[in-house]
């Protein structure tokens, strides 16, 4: 009995691990006898486990070609374990990205409000830039806001801030949402998202996307500091930053 579990547990992650995989999703799912061939089991019992994976909402069949897909369930659930794993696995990276950078490093996440910073790590320094755990910044002046934006297209941009005024922040800051995408534009270009003097007078910073196991953007790495101690570094801070958050966006993956 225990045996037979065990198969049927085996037997199962496998099918979820298929309709799981880049091609499966890249088709928008995959028949029955095709997972079956993936997964090495007969027709009868893979077709069996889709039903009851189907039932439980991990799986869904498409009417049209009848092939499968991963269900609503697995998404839901990977959703309720992203941030706690996110704040898991980005803290290290964030403590080595501070002993590289001596300044201060956040993690952002996108709220219905602007960026939100939810983890932050900081060295011993006399001048720093202020802490911003659980504080809400906006997403049009900040190097972090502009990262979470990289897979919003032109029109959802224009979408998101219309009616929004740009008066608010530092002297460099956008003066228009046209003004806004070019900025963002660059900054997907070079992989990583430049600020000076935009959030305020006299301060600088750099940030990068970090990526879920769907490579859906999902939050933002960013160093900010004082303009007269960081800004002709930078570019090569920006560079860091971006490999500390394609390691957690690795690490989210499962790699």
């Amino acid at each position: 009995m225990e045996s037979e579990r065990s198969s049927g547990v085996h037997r199962t992650l496998a099918i979820l691990s298929a309709l799981g995989s880049k091609e499966a999703t890249e088709r928008g799912g995959l028949g029955v006898v095709e997972i079956a061939k993936r997964v090495g089991r007969e027709k009868s019992q893979v077709s069996r486990a889709l039903k009851a994976l189907d039932r439980a909402g991990f799986v869904e069949r498409d009417r049209d070609n009848l092939g499968y897909r991963l269900g609503w369930q697995v998404f839901a659930l990977a959703a309720g374990a992203g941030r706690p794993r996110l704040l898991t696995e980005a803290r290290p990276v964030l403590r080595r990205l501070v002993s590289v950078l001596k300044e201060r490093v956040h993690l952002t996440v996108r709220t219905a409000d602007g960026a939100l910073t939810v983890l932050s790590e900081s060295p011993m320094r006399a001048v720093q830039t202020a802490g911003w755990v659980g504080r809400v910044t906006p997403l049009t002046t900040t190097s972090s806001g502009r990262a979470l934006l990289f897979d919003h297209t032109d029109d959802d941009v224009r979408e998101l801030f219309a009616g929004v005024p740009f008066a608010d922040g530092g002297p460099r800051a956008p003066r228009d949402v046209g003004d806004l995408l070019d900025r963002l534009r660059r900054a997907r270009e070079a992989g990583y998202a430049l600020a000076v003097d935009e959030f305020e007078a006299g301060l600088v910073a750099a940030a990068a996307p970090v990526r879920d196991f769907q490579g859906r953007v999902m939050a933002a790495v960013n160093v900010s500091a004082p303009k007269y101690r960081m800004a002709a570094e930078l570019d090569a801070a920006a560079r860091v930053v971006a490999t500390a958050a394609q390691q957690i966006s690795r690490a989210m993956a499962g790699r």
